[in-house]
C-alpha cells in the first residue's frame, strides 16, 4: 500500500482565513476558533498523485500554558455521497472543547473529498465483496501527518508533543499514523475506528471485516506509543465482535494498546463520541494522564476560565460506506 511520508516538505502558504472567539471571560481565557488552508499531496489507491488544500478548523486557547501539545482530530465517513460533499467544514467543537481544556490545540481536518475541502472520493474503497481498504487510510494518514507539520508552526505549539485521534474512519485513520511512527506522536486514540459499515443495509456486519483484520495486524507490526481503543457494543457499523477480533489481531502482531468496549448505549453506540461524551472522557482522561499529557494544573490558567461553545453545531455523519 502507499506509504504516508511522515515529513512532506510544505510550503508555509497555509493562511489563518478566521479566528472567532466564542468567549471570552475572563478576558484572559477564551476558547478561539481559525481556519487555515493546508496543502496536501496524497496518492489515491491507483498510485495517482492528489495535490490540493484542505480546511481545518483549529481551536485553542491562550490561557493554556505554552508551548501547547497538540492534537489532530479526524471526522468520520458517510456512507452516502451527498452526505460527504454536504459535510460543509469539519468543526467537532464541542468533543475539541474538552482536549482543549486540557491543553491542547486541536487541529481537525475536512479531508480531500469532504465538505469545504471537496476533490476526488480518495477514499473509496470498491463494492462490498471486493474492498481495498488500506490505500484510503494510508492517504487520510498522509493528510493527518501534513496538517500536524504545519499546526505545530505556531509559535505557541510544541513540536515534539503530539496526539493523533479519530472517531470512525477517523479512528482507524489514526492507528495507520501510529504504525509510521512519526516523530513527537506519543499516543493515538481510535474511537470507533474501522470501515465498511452500514447501519441501514447490514447493521452490525461491516463488509470485508476479515481485511480490516489483516489491515490492523499489519499496522500492529510497528505501532510501539501506546494506543486506545473505545467502542462500544451495539455499533451499528462495526458490530460488537469485529473490533475484538480486529484488535487481538493488531496486539498479536506486537501492536502496544488498550481496548474499551462500553456496554450498548443508545440506538447505536457508533454515535457515543458526539452524543455521550461523559461515558467516555474519563476513560480518554486517564489514557492521557498516564501517557505523558496531563491537564494543565487550575493555577497555570487564568482563574475560573470558562470555556463556552455554541448551543447549535452542524450535525456531522460519521458513518462508513
Amino acid at each position: 500500500m502507499p506509504s504516508p511520508d511522515p515529513s512532506p516538505p510544505l510550503s508555509l502558504a497555509a493562511v489563518a482565513l478566521l479566528t472567532v472567539v466564542l468567549t471570552a471571560q475572563p478576558v484572559h481565557a477564551r476558547l478561539q476558533e481559525s481556519q487555515i488552508d493546508v496543502p496536501v499531496e496524497v496518492v489515491d489507491g491507483y498510485g495517482k498523485r492528489i495535490a490540493q488544500p484542505i480546511r481545518v478548523t483549529v481551536w485553542s486557547d491562550d490561557a493554556n500554558p505554552t508551548p501547547a501539545p497538540v492534537m489532530v482530530l479526524g471526522h468520520g465517513r458517510s456512507a452516502q455521497p451527498e452526505k460527504r460533499a454536504g459535510l460543509g467544514r469539519a468543526r467537532l467543537s464541542k468533543e475539541s472543547a474538552f482536549f482543549v481544556r486540557r491543553g491542547f490545540i486541536v487541529a481537525v481536518p475536512t479531508r480531500v473529498g469532504y465538505g469545504v475541502s471537496g476533490g476526488e472520493d480518495i477514499e473509496n474503497s470498491g463494492p462490498c465483496q471486493s474492498k481495498r481498504y488500506s490505500p484510503g487510510y494510508a492517504a487520510a494518514a498522509q493528510q493527518t501527518l501534513q496538517v500536524l507539520q504545519v499546526v505545530r508552526q505556531r509559535p505557541d505549539a510544541a513540536k515534539d508533543k503530539a496526539v493523533v485521534m479519530g472517531q470512525s474512519y477517523g479512528g482507524a485513520t489514526a492507528i495507520a499514523v501510529g504504525a509510521l511512527q512519526p516523530a513527537g506522536v506519543q499516543a493515538v486514540i481510535n474511537f470507533a475506528g474501522g470501515g465498511g459499515g452500514n447501519p441501514e443495509t447490514q447493521p452490525g456486519r461491516p463488509c470485508a471485516p476479515q481485511q480490516l483484520e489483516q489491515m490492523f495486524a499489519r499496522y500492529g507490526a510497528t505501532l510501539r506509543i501506546p494506543s486506545l481503543w473505545v467502542y462500544t457494543e451495539n455499533d451499528l457499523y462495526m458490530g460488537a465482535t469485529h473490533p475484538r477480533e480486529w484488535f487481538a489481531a493488531f496486539r498479536a502482531a506486537g501492536g502496544t494498546g488498550e481496548f474499551i468496549q462500553f456496554p450498548p448505549h443508545g440506538e447505536d453506540g457508533h454515535l457515543v463520541f458526539s452524543r455521550a461524551p461523559q461515558l467516555w472522557q474519563p476513560r480518554v482522561a486517564d489514557f492521557l494522564d498516564r501517557n505523558g499529557f496531563p491537564a494543565p494544573a487550575p493555577s497555570a490558567r487564568a482563574p475560573a476560565a470558562q470555556l463556552q461553545l455554541e448551543k447549535t453545531v452542524p450535525a456531522q455523519d460519521n458513518g462508513e460506506d
